[in-house]
């Protein structure tokens, strides 16, 4: 999760064009970089580290330099290049990474890479083997992945696109709101069984895994000092436990009873900051193909219905307002958005079908979507409190970049809320 800057150019995944079309003149990248994709069993890795807070310094410079001339990235081979020419400008305030470009505008034709430093706290929350596993089959099956260049021991370079980051009010906006759902139905296409490990019957939902996984990590932070004293009583991760437990055990119930909602490649983090829009924008009759999704760190099998369920709770964000860990319940989409939203997803899924399906599909899906949504708010409860930790062991008096504990409560209450929406006693 990134707190994006309302423009930005940022390493992306490369459009999902090709799981609908054939033609490679829609894929905005040439040639000549496709080939400098390594196979993951021999991707590139540099050993050194990097610290994000010192990207001003030469230092940090000289290190990236060493790092990327390294790789042998094409544009990058020149050997007058010294760490005083290089430019590194910070993209956003990270929630789980720290985001650079990285640029060398001395020398005419070096390409701008993408700098990804990973956060202290993220090798809890992320499995990064398995990113780039996925990243390496959504890009060499499904012409989808970003372009890793390597990886070092804290981080890895990637491509960039030139793009803008959405907005928490590009969602509110009725084109681009079916934009989104119609690259959210190209992912949900994605082959499970693709992705390596289990047959995709045997795929457990990210959303447990994480949860389950999470939690010991979780119970860490909230026995530091300066936890319990940042959080309210009525935060306890043994109620929200007990809560999760009953509320999944419901969940499996109503599924047996009503049907599932389909178990899918789900992105899981569906944020405005994660989806860009390319500039300049391309021109295409199909107007989604400007849309382009990044940071697939939490990607994984998930029901579909999650996955449109924490894009909608999205829109209750905004990471640059006076309060960005505050999630606004009035801005969830109310109805007819949320009908906008499923109309392209299901038909973008499936042009030919009809009417009346279409309108049953809808209504199924906007129950699953209710049941699912509290599943949102229990997943980053989790990852709110594992974030904290860093920013609790080195408190230095100051504000913090971001409150990941209000962040945590205000998610822990919305947990509550909407389970008190739902009757886990049917």
């Amino acid at each position: 999760m990134l707190i994006p800057q309302h423009r930005s150019s940022v390493s992306s995944l490369a459009s999902i064009d090709s799981l609908l079309s054939s033609s490679s003149s829609s894929i905005p990248f040439s040639a000549s970089e496709c080939e400098l994709v390594t196979p993951l069993e021999g991707l590139c890795h540099i050993e050194g580290r990097l610290e994000a807070r010192k990207y001003k310094s030469l230092s940090f410079a000289s290190s990236l330099l060493r790092i990327v001339t390294s790789m042998n990235i094409t544009t990058w081979r020149t050997r007058t290049m010294t760490p005083s020419d290089i430019r590194v400008t910070k993209v956003s305030g990270a929630l789980t990474n720290a985001v650079f470009f990285v640029s060398c505008p001395s020398i005419p034709g070096t390409s701008t890479l993408l700098l990804r430093v990973y956060g202290p706290s993220s090798g809890s929350l992320v499995s990064r083997p398995r990113e780039l596993e996925i990243l390496h089959i959504l890009s060499s099956e499904y012409k989808i992945g970003p372009f890793v260049y390597g990886t070092f021991d804290n981080g890895r370079i990637e491509q960039h696109f030139d793009s803008v980051a959405l907005t928490p009010a590009d969602l509110r906006d009725p084109e681009i709101s079916r934009w989104i759902a119609m690259r959210m139905a190209e992912l949900h296409k994605v082959n499970l069984d693709d992705l390596g490990g289990p047959s995709s019957s045997g795929h457990e939902d990210s959303v447990k895994k994480n949860v389950r996984s999470w939690l010991p990590h979780a119970r860490e932070v909230l026995s530091l000092p300066a936890t319990q004293s940042r959080l309210p009583r009525t935060f306890n991760i043994d109620t929200f436990t007990d809560q999760w437990e009953k509320y999944m055990q419901w969940v499996s119930a109503v599924e047996a009873k009503e049907g599932a909602s389909p178990r899918v490649l789900a992105h899981n983090d569906a944020q405005y900051g994660n989806l860009l829009r390319m500039n300049p924008h391309p021109h295409s009759p199909e107007g989604h193909r400007q849309i382009i999704v990044v940071d697939f760190e939490y990607a994984g099998p998930n029901p579909a219905a999650f996955d449109i369920a924490n894009h909608f709770m999205e829109w209750t964000a905004d990471y640059h307002g006076p309060t960005p860990h505050i999630l606004d319940s009035v801005r969830y989409p109310i109805l007819s958005q949320r009908r906008n939203f499923y109309e392209a997803y299901l038909t973008h899924a499936n042009p030919s079908i009809s009417e009346t399906e279409k309108e049953e599909k809808m209504n199924a899906l906007e129950k699953q979507v209710q049941v699912w949504s509290p599943a949102s708010h229990g997943m980053w409860t989790i990852w709110g409190l594992i974030q904290a930790r860093d920013t609790l062991e080195t408190d230095d008096g100051g504000e913090p970049e971001f409150d990941y504990l209000g962040y945590a409560r205000c998610r822990f209450e919305g947990f509550q809320r909407d389970l008190g929406v739902l009757d886990l006693s049917a």
